[in-house]
């Protein structure tokens, strides 16, 4: 099966290039001629630069793809609907019918095809919502949404465990289903995202979500928007969506899982392959690194243990700089029952933990006047976890989440200040 790969650019979608499925897991792929001579020249992935000698013979999905599978309820509607048994090997039928309005700026023409065949047409979600009704009759507009909205919120085109819905808002403050919008009305771009389960943890968790993303703006990294959190709904405000003058822009949006061609979903990656896959990409360097960091430096002290390769990514802004995205699916995961351990650390050339934090910035693949850079920056941020558990406080956390990551918290902080050891005994929980 054919499927164009469609780049949205200028407010136009362009044929960008051509991928060819053979199996569940395998396709060809190329830019398209009229593409690669034509005046847009933005690649699909920043490992991709467009020309006719990107080519890919018939072998295993480039990576860029697999940020475009579905996962959660998303992958098992479309599972459902389609008639498959899940399995780690259907990359291609899903994005070939569910990647018509993924994040990022992306879709697969015979996607958007099956979307429009299987248009949901309930009335009821066609219409506005204030966020009274949407929170006050949670459970019927969830239950009519997963009935009859999963194509229309872009279900199918989200990661993740946790249920999540694409939702827009207009300039009257009314949320509609993503599809059942008017561009010319949309004044911002959300995600509405539910618990993992229904467990008291579960609801914990998705409620200290909204609190973590203000503590992590709070310490200085890299947010955007205000998360915010009504019973047991995270509202996630957008920033692959950007609205000017009443046009929206979809930023190119990319996990550090493709850029580091990862091409299926259980690698445990070292951080440093992490930094090699994004520093020749991203606009200024030193400045990612020392962000990317001190973002794990707060993982680690707050114990969000969720730190696989697909929870970071980057964007290219408008104006083509090219950096970190805002941080998200930051959250107490210590507390999940699933006992969810950090995938991504830093390890030296044998595969051994770095416990010393100098030892840590030593090896970053920068010059020595970048690195002291990265070490002056990340060693005033000990300041910062010093005073999380204020902080913590004052953003919202659960005074019980506070007091389980006050050990953690001082062993982060005895790291950048005295070269301690940044995971205790080699262990993150």
């Amino acid at each position: 099966m054919k499927s164009i790969v469609e780049i949205y650019v200028d407010g136009i979608w362009h044929e960008a290039a051509l991928i060819e499925s053979s199996g569940r897991d395998c396709c060809t792929f190329e830019y398209l001629p009229e593409y690669v001579f034509g005046n847009i020249c933005q690649p699909v992935s920043l490992t991709l630069p467009v020309s006719l000698e990107t080519r890919q013979p018939m072998g295993v999905c480039p990576p860029f793809l697999l940020d475009m599978v579905p996962q959660g309820n998303g992958r098992r509607y479309l599972i459902q609907r389609l008639g498959l048994t899940d399995s780690d090997n259907l990359v291609m039928p899903l994005i070939q019918r569910g990647a018509f309005n993924p994040i990022g700026r992306l879709r697969l023409d015979t996607a958007v095809e099956y979307a429009n065949s299987a248009k949901e047409d309930d009335a009821a979600l066609q219409r506005g919502f204030t966020l009274d009704e949407i929170v006050g009759r949670k459970d019927d507009f969830i239950e009519n949404l997963s009935q009859h909205g999963m194509l229309g919120a872009g279900t199918t085109g989200l990661q993740g465990a946790s249920a999540k819905f694409m939702l827009v808002k207009n300039h009257e403050d009314l949320w509609f289903i993503d599809a059942f919008a008017q561009a010319s009305d949309i004044a911002a771009h959300w995600l509405l995202k539910l618990p993992r389960g229904k467990h008291e943890t579960d609801l914990a968790i998705l409620k200290n979500e909204a609190a973590y993303i203000k503590v992590a703006r709070a310490c200085g990294l890299r947010s955007h928007g205000e998360t915010f959190h009504r019973d047991g709904m995270l509202f996630v405000p957008r920033f692959d969506r950007v609205i000017e003058h009443g046009m929206v822009t979809r930023l190119h949006q990319e996990s550090l899982a493709s850029l580091a061609g990862h091409r299926s979903f259980d690698i445990r990656p070292n951080h440093y392959d992490l930094v090699n896959a994004f520093l020749p990409v991203v606009s200024d360097p030193v400045t990612e690194v020392i962000e990317y960091i001190k973002r794990d430096l707060l993982n680690l002290a707050i114990r969000n243990t969720d730190n696989h390769a697909r929870n970071t990514a980057i964007q290219q802004l408008a104006n083509g700089t090219v950096q970190l995205t805002p941080i998200f699916d930051i959250a107490p995961m210590f507390m999940d029952r699933d006992m969810i351990v950090r995938a991504s650390r830093w390890l030296d050339k044998n595969g051994k933990i770095i416990h010393n934090f100098a030892d840590v910035i030593e090896a970053l693949p920068l010059k020595h006047e970048e690195k002291n850079t990265v070490m002056l920056s990340v060693k005033s941020f000990s300041n910062v976890i010093e005073n999380l558990p204020l902080t913590m406080e004052a953003c919202g956390v659960d005074a019980d989440i506070i007091a389980h990551c006050k050990q953690s918290i001082n062993a982060v902080y005895e790291s950048i200040e005295k070269g301690h050891s940044i995971e205790q005994n080699g262990r993150s929980r």
